[in-house]
C-alpha cells in the first residue's frame, strides 16, 4: 500500500499539467465527493422510510443479542492509539509528489506505470483475501434478511447519481466524475485503477475524491446521525469495512454497526468489479 501511494504521488509530481492545476482539481474533487455522499444519504434515507426501517431492525438485533461486537470489540478499538497509517499514507503521497517533481522526468513514467500495474494486481488479490476473511458476513446477511442489501445498493446508486450530477455541473468528463464517485471511499484501488486506464489526472481525481469522502464522513457524523440511522453508513460506504467502522458504529450503535460492516464488505468487494464496468460503459 505504501509503495502504491508513493507511486501515485510520483506520477502526480512528474506531470506538470496536474501540478499546475492541483488547486482547481482539489475543489472539483471536494464537490464530487460531497455530491456522491449527499446522494447516497438521500437514497439510504428513502430505503429506511420504505423497505428497511433501521430503527426497528436495531431493536430486533438487540433482542437477539446480535451486534458488531461478535466480530470486533468496538470498545477496545476505541481505546487503541491512532493507527500509524493515518499519517503514513498522506506522508507517502507527499513524499512521492516531491520525488516526482524534483528528482524524476517524464522519461521514467513507463517504470512508474509498471509498478502501478503490479500494485493494482496485488490490491485485487487482497480484495479477494479480505472477502474470504469476512465470509461470516454472508451468514449475517441471512440472519438479518436480504433486505439489508438495499443499503449498499442505495449507496452505490447514490454515488453514481452524485458523480453524474457533479460532473455535469462542473463540466468534467463524466467518466472521471462517475468512476471517481464509484470508488465509494476505496481511494487506493480507485486512484490506482483510474491512473492505469485514464492517466494521472483522472487518477488524482479517483484518489482525492475518495480520501475526501472519508474526511467528510468523519467531520459530518454528528449531523448525519440527526438525519437518520443509516446516514453515517451511507457516507462511510466501502470504508465501513475497516477505517470507518469504529467511528460509524460509535454513532449508529453496536447493532447497526453490523449493518455497516455488511455494507462495507459488499461495497469493498464490488468496487474492483464496478470500476472496469463503468470504464467500459462511459468510454
Amino acid at each position: 500500500m505504501i509503495i502504491l501511494m508513493i507511486t501515485i504521488g510520483m506520477n502526480i509530481g512528474i506531470n506538470d499539467s496536474v501540478m499546475q492545476n492541483l488547486g482547481s482539481i482539489g475543489v472539483n474533487c471536494a464537490i464530487i465527493s460531497l455530491c456522491a455522499t449527499v446522494c447516497s444519504v438521500i437514497l439510504v434515507v428513502m430505503v429506511e422510510k420504505t423497505v428497511l426501517p433501521l430503527k426497528a431492525l436495531q431493536e430486533k438485533l438487540h433482542a437477539e443479542s446480535l451486534s458488531i461486537n461478535s466480530e470486533v470489540d468496538i470498545e477496545q478499538e476505541k481505546d487503541k492509539k491512532v493507527s500509524p497509517l493515518v499519517w503514513i499514507m498522506p506522508a507517502s503521497i507527499v513524499s512521492g509528489v516531491a520525488a516526482g517533481y524534483f528528482l524524476m522526468s517524464m522519461k521514467q513514467q513507463e517504470i512508474l506505470g509498471t509498478i502501478l500495474l503490479l500494485s493494482l494486481v496485488l490490491l485485487y488479490t487482497s480484495v479477494g483475501i479480505s472477502l474470504g476473511a469476512n465470509r461470516k458476513v454472508f451468514g449475517y446477511i441471512r440472519a438479518l434478511g436480504f433486505k439489508v442489501l438495499y443499503i449498499p445498493i442505495a449507496i452505490f446508486a447514490g454515488s453514481m447519481a452524485g458523480g453524474l450530477l457533479s460532473g455535469t455541473v462542473l463540466g468534467i468528463p463524466l467518466h472521471v466524475s462517475v468512476i471517481s464517485a464509484g470508488g465509494m471511499s476505496y481511494y487506493s484501488i480507485t486512484g490506482a485503477y483510474m491512473t492505469s486506464v485514464c492517466g494521472i489526472e483522472a487518477g488524482t481525481y479517483g484518489f482525492v475524491v475518495n480520501v475526501m469522502r472519508e474526511f467528510f464522513t468523519v467531520i459530518l457524523l454528528p449531523l448525519l446521525i440527526r438525519i437518520s440511522k443509516g446516514s453515517p453508513i451511507a457516507a462511510g460506504a466501502a470504508g465501513c469495512m475497516d477505517t470507518m467502522l469504529v467511528p460509524v458504529t460509535k454513532f449508529v450503535g453496536a447493532e447497526l454497526g453490523l449493518v455497516a460492516l455488511i455494507a462495507g464488505v459488499i461495497l469493498t468487494f464490488a468496487v474492483p468489479i464496478i470500476l472496469p464496468l463503468l470504464y467500459g460503459v462511459l468510454l
